[in-house]
């Protein structure tokens, strides 16, 4: 079940679908108002479920992304639907996603996430980067509240929890060797403010200044009230622009990759950062900041080797590391005899190999049955995950 079916979200349940081993049926709702989303998507979808039951058809397991209140979902279901396996994938989260001011995070929906990883058998995350910053988020966060804090509940989550990373389409080799010319830098992200526009523009405005020549392909989804900073940046680098804004078709972002030097990250905040994978598997340079989910995505890469791809997250580290990879471009060098080293270390994002390993995680969660033409055999037998106990009711402090 994916209320939110669109961007990262369809991609991920229709290309684990496309080719999976067993028979998943999409149950699905626009991408569209977040917030109501995941308020009427539990009964939405649980009078759906019902409807199909009643006309005779049968699951095996139930998955869901984290923009459905699994909680209230099972309280819906018919009886005998409540019993199946569950799991909820957190693509994102509602307690450490970015906002601009603290006060305009709605916690409701943080506890939603909470009480869906509760009632869960298992909860999948796309990163260990994610994982680890929820769950180190949440005792703080729930020892703040008035009385009955159930802090146990994020080692109770740890103990189920299991970081499964979304799949990405293997690229087409790219048609020719680069030749000479100006770098050509990639941005490829949310135009939001968390994903560090400022520190990525600062750097070109000090590449230029300092007379390095380069072409800029600025892709990504829109809002209205996107950061001012990019229309400031459109008119000072407009001589320089190959590409801009957002690209309906899949194939003509897939071009712009193609022909991409480097991927530039400046993110202050990435769950997983899907866009960055899909670039490097295209063949681009990753320049990203040491932090968030990036040294995992690179990790099959030696320590050595590794370092190479990172920047300490300022300006002018990031405009020194491109001045230095555009001479190398304009050598014809860039690679150094090596255009596939980044390619094969994200070659385990492939859907080829993620697939499998999704697949395979259903079939765990259905009590280490076999996986049968129609999907899974046995299921798990139901079982409390989570059960409160006195220590979880602190004392008031002094």
């Amino acid at each position: 079940m994916e209320p939110f079916y669109g961007g990262s979200h369809r991609a991920f349940v229709d290309g684990w679908a496309a080719g999976s081993r067993h028979r998943l049926e999409i149950l699905s709702l626009p991408a569209t108002h977040w917030k109501w989303r995941m308020r009427h998507a539990a009964p939405t979808l649980a009078g759906r479920i019902a409807e199909r039951f009643a006309a005779g058809a049968r699951w095996s397991g139930i998955w869901c992304s984290d923009m459905l209140d699994l909680a209230t979902l099972r309280g819906l279901l018919p009886a005998p639907l409540a019993t199946l396996p569950r799991v909820v994938y957190f693509h994102e989260n509602q307690l450490t996603y970015p906002v601009r001011e603290e006060r305009e995070r709605d916690l409701h929906f943080a506890f939603t996430n909470l009480t869906s990883a509760l009632a869960a058998n298992e909860v999948w995350f796309n990163s260990e980067y994610h994982r680890d910053e929820w769950l180190g988020a949440l005792g703080p966060w729930l020892r703040r509240m008035p009385d009955f804090r159930p802090v146990a509940a994020a080692e109770a989550i740890r103990r189920r929890a299991r970081v499964l990373p979304p799949g990405i389409e293997a690229p087409k080799a790219r048609k020719t060797e680069r030749g000479t010319g100006p770098l050509r830098l990639l941005w490829a992200a949310r135009w939001e403010h968390d994903k560090g526009p400022e520190t990525f523009f600062r750097a070109l405005e000090k590449l230029a200044d300092s007379g390095v020549d380069f072409r800029l392909s600025v892709l990504g989804e829109h809002f209205p009230q996107t950061p001012e900073v990019f229309g400031r940046a459109r008119e000072r680098f407009h001589g320089k622009i190959l590409d801009w804004g957002f690209l309906e078709s899949r194939e003509a972002y897939l071009e712009v990759l193609a022909r991409a030097d480097v991927v530039v990250s400046t993110a202050k905040h990435e769950f997983f950062g899907i866009a960055v994978v899909e670039a490097i598997a295209a063949g681009c340079w990753p320049m990203l900041p040491r932090r968030l989910a990036y040294p995992e995505i690179l990790a099959p890469l030696s320590p050595h080797t590794r370092e190479r791809f990172f920047y300490d997250g300022s300006a002018e580290a990031l405009a020194r590391r491109l001045a230095e990879l555009a001479g190398a471009a304009e050598r014809g060098e860039l690679w150094g005899g090596s255009p596939e080293l980044c390619q094969r270390a994200v070659e385990r994002f492939h859907w080829s190999r993620a697939r499998p390993l999704l697949d395979e995680g259903l079939t765990r969660l259905a009590g280490n049955g076999e996986a049968g033409e129609h999907g899974i055999r046995y299921p798990l037998q139901d079982r409390p995950v989570f059960s409160p106990t006195p220590q979880l009711e602190e004392k008031e402090s002094p």
